[in-house]
């Protein structure tokens, strides 16, 4: 698949998706949704990358939905009516399970969370609406010190998209989540990272080397199949009922990950006190018992 809202690169284990429609300030279409979801199903089958940054062309990394519909922007019946495509019947009520109301920031976001490669984010500029929430998903978020983010939803008289009610408040917190998503107010990267949302700021020419410096800590040192499986762990856990599941998991996790070829390199290397050299792959070495959860279907 050939792309023309992101460029798509790898180097050293590390893929790098870039935004790139700057003359748009990077507004996000679905076209662009569909790239991005498309290049990362590409870095998660190929061994080769081992963690993915994502980051942006031009002056800011995004300002939101594509706007370029003007009034009509959110308003799907404006755009369809009646027809096995549109969502809203004949009668004018709608089918609230039909795949055209989905929102295509929660498609990005999803699949952000069922990834199998650690997907960093370098953010500059601003990120508002969508362009802040795209990135909740995602794994580190480092920012430019003069970045302003927003979840400015209530402020165009819709609501947060993207999954962002349930990602959100577990990185800042419920009460933080509530005052940014019911002002709608302009947050600064100073309050973003006292918050947590972003792991660390820089300087914009520093931004970058600090984002791909961590990539390298990950792709050079761990081995890709401990690393997907435990992104996994760690997201799915977030909504578990009891640590028992956790526990389960846990048990499954290391028992069979113990018997592996990695674990002895890992134990080996350490030992012997040189880099290890992992060889399980992601595409062949992944344990029997995952995926070990049913991925629930939008209806």
């Amino acid at each position: 698949m050939s792309f023309e809202n992101i460029l798509y690169s790898v180097d050293d284990r590390i893929a790098t998706i870039a935004l790139n429609r700057p003359d748009r300030l990077n507004a996000v279409s679905e076209a662009m949704i569909d790239e991005i979801i498309a290049a990362l199903d590409r870095a998660d089958t190929d061994d080769d990358v081992r963690v993915v940054v994502v980051r942006a062309n031009g002056r800011l990394f995004c300002a939101g939905a594509d706007l370029s519909q003007g009034a009509s922007t959110f308003d799907y019946d404006s755009r369809a009516v009646g027809g096995s495509d549109s969502p809203v019947r004949p009668d004018g009520s709608v089918d609230y399970s039909h795949e055209k109301v989905r929102d295509g920031a929660g498609r990005l976001t999803l699949r952000l969370y069922r990834g199998l490669k650690p997907v960093i984010g370098a953010i500059h500029g601003a990120a508002v609406g969508v362009g802040i929430t795209m990135t909740l998903a995602m794994d580190a978020r480092f920012a430019a010190a003069d970045t302003r983010f927003g979840m400015v939803f209530t402020r165009r008289g819709i609501v947060p998209e993207g999954a962002s009610t349930w990602f959100l408040q577990r990185i800042v917190g419920l009460d933080r989540a509530l005052d940014w998503c019911l002002t709608g107010r302009i947050i600064s990267a100073s309050e973003a990272l006292e918050a947590g949302l972003v792991r660390s700021l820089h300087t914009a020419d520093e931004l970058l080397p600090a984002a791909y410096a961590y990539a390298r800590e990950i792709a050079v040192n761990t081995a890709p199949v401990s690393v997907a499986l435990t992104r996994q762990m760690l997201w799915q856990m977030a909504g578990a009922r009891h640590p028992m599941e956790a526990h389960r998991l846990d048990s499954r996790g290391v028992y069979a990950r113990g018997r592996s070829d990695d674990a002895r390199e890992g134990v080996s290397s350490f030992l012997e006190k040189r880099p290890p050299t992992f060889p399980n792959r992601v595409s062949r070495d992944m344990p029997d018992y995952f995926p070990w959860w049913d991925e629930p279907e939008y209806s």
